[in-house]
């Protein structure tokens, strides 16, 4: 059934005709409502009250759904099936991190820190000036607890033998000043092979308090039976494993490590020498990345001395996955597990440029984190295999990894 073209019309026409505010927003409401309704009626086969052969399913109430429009606050029933389930394709669904996005562009755009690309999306989102600040709270205050309940979720259920650790960047205005902050961001592999994001935080920079104080929130709510740390070596982040995670081996990531040994080198030797240290970790085994190191430690000494040093000076940060099962080592050599929810938490926060406080920045990350923690939770795949999980508890060559030396916290 679609809605009568006369009577759509018509509606249409009055609300071309009238000039009262109100009076808009009335009829905005009730061509919303009888779309919804048409929509209903051919989805369940039959109208309100009405018998047909076609019938499919029967309507059970209905609820209520508050719509922001440019005529206002529109309050609309979306009918309830006894069967199944209805929503209106009128009324797109909104995933919890578009919520998010949404909250953020209306907020700094409340808060008189919207740029043109803002002012853009504003109108872009139908809202422009027909969105009220007692709304934008509520989106916002709904979202802050979801996000806050996540953050707080108690971790004691099952152990996570690896752990992966990162930060990435983003513009916040902060007491009249645009600064960069850090969004940490901690995702685990738990004991049967599935990913998790354990948890995320917004600080000023990558200090060793800063991490400190993550960590331990990680361990307060029951982070434990960790193995291996893979982060980069930022040196804050470095000590504050060695502190709060004491007893698990470290890995270095490899990528950024390569980057570094980069750096040093002319620019003419920088692709030569990336080729000959990959060779170090397509080995099968241990005793083969050892014997390739060596010989390729040689091989940059003769062309590039400081090259060859930071080679040796990480051998055990770096070579520390060979003490695991050689089918966890392409996952867990670097953190590129991390690099593409970094990608994804700087295409959404790349959308607003700078968030009006560090309230939203954590709202709209905390968004982006949940919904890929529940396509993890929802999928079929695991990221191990339960085999080759098995095969870490039951692998003594862990215990030989290079610990992190014990510090004792000041």
């Amino acid at each position: 059934m679609a809605l009568n073209q006369s009577a759509l019309l018509q509606l249409l026409a009055e609300l071309k005709l009238t000039d009262t505010t109100d009076r808009i927003r009335q009829m905005t409401e009730r061509l919303y409502q009888e779309l919804i309704d048409a929509e209903a009626a051919s989805v369940i086969g039959a109208g309100p009250y009405e018998r047909t052969a076609e019938r499919v399913a029967t309507r059970n109430g209905a609820r209520l759904r508050t719509l922001s429009t440019t005529a206002g606050d529109l309050e609309l029933r979306i009918p309830k099936l006894r069967a199944d389930s209805f929503f209106p394709s009128l009324l797109e669904r909104r995933r919890r991190v578009d919520q998010a996005l949404f909250a953020v562009v209306m907020e700094a755009y409340l808060h008189g820190v919207s740029t043109r690309k803002v002012d853009d999306l504003v109108k872009a989102l139908g809202a422009d000036t027909g969105i009220s600040k007692s709304e934008v709270s509520r989106i916002c205050a709904g979202l802050d607890a979801t996000v806050a309940a996540f953050r707080d979720r108690s971790l004691s259920q099952i152990a996570y033998p690896y752990v992966f650790l990162d930060a990435t960047y983003c513009k916040v205005r902060i007491d009249g000043r645009v600064v960069s902050q850090a969004v940490v961001v901690a995702i685990g592999i738990t004991a049967d092979g599935h990913r998790q994001v354990l948890g995320f935080d917004v600080g000023d920079s990558e200090t060793e308090e800063f991490w400190k104080a993550f960590l331990r929130s990680l361990k307060a709510r029951g982070l434990s039976g960790v193995k291996l740390v893979i982060s980069d070596a930022h040196a804050g982040l470095k000590a504050a494993i060695a502190v709060v995670v004491q007893g698990a081996a470290w890995q270095r990531c490899r990528v950024h490590f390569m980057r570094n040994v980069l750096t040093v080198l002319p620019k003419g030797r920088q692709e030569m020498v990336a080729s000959i240290i990959r060779t170090i970790f397509a080995q099968p085994d241990a005793e083969h990345i050892d014997a390739q190191f060596e010989e390729v430690a040689r091989m940059i000494d003769r062309v590039h001395p400081k090259a060859a040093q930071m080679l040796h000076d990480a051998r055990a940060d770096v070579l520390a996955f060979k003490h695991f099962p050689a089918r966890h080592w392409r996952q867990i050599w670097s953190t590129n597990p991390l690099e593409r929810l970094n990608r994804e938490i700087k295409r959404r926060t790349d959308v607003v440029g700078v968030f009006p406080n560090t309230a939203s920045l954590l709202r709209l990350t905390g968004a982006v984190l949940i919904e890929q923690h529940d396509e993890w939770e929802a999928g079929d795949r695991r990221y191990f295999s339960e085999a080759s999980m098995a095969e870490l508890t039951a692998t003594s060559s862990v215990e030989d990894a290079v610990m992190l030396p014990e510090i004792t916290a000041a």
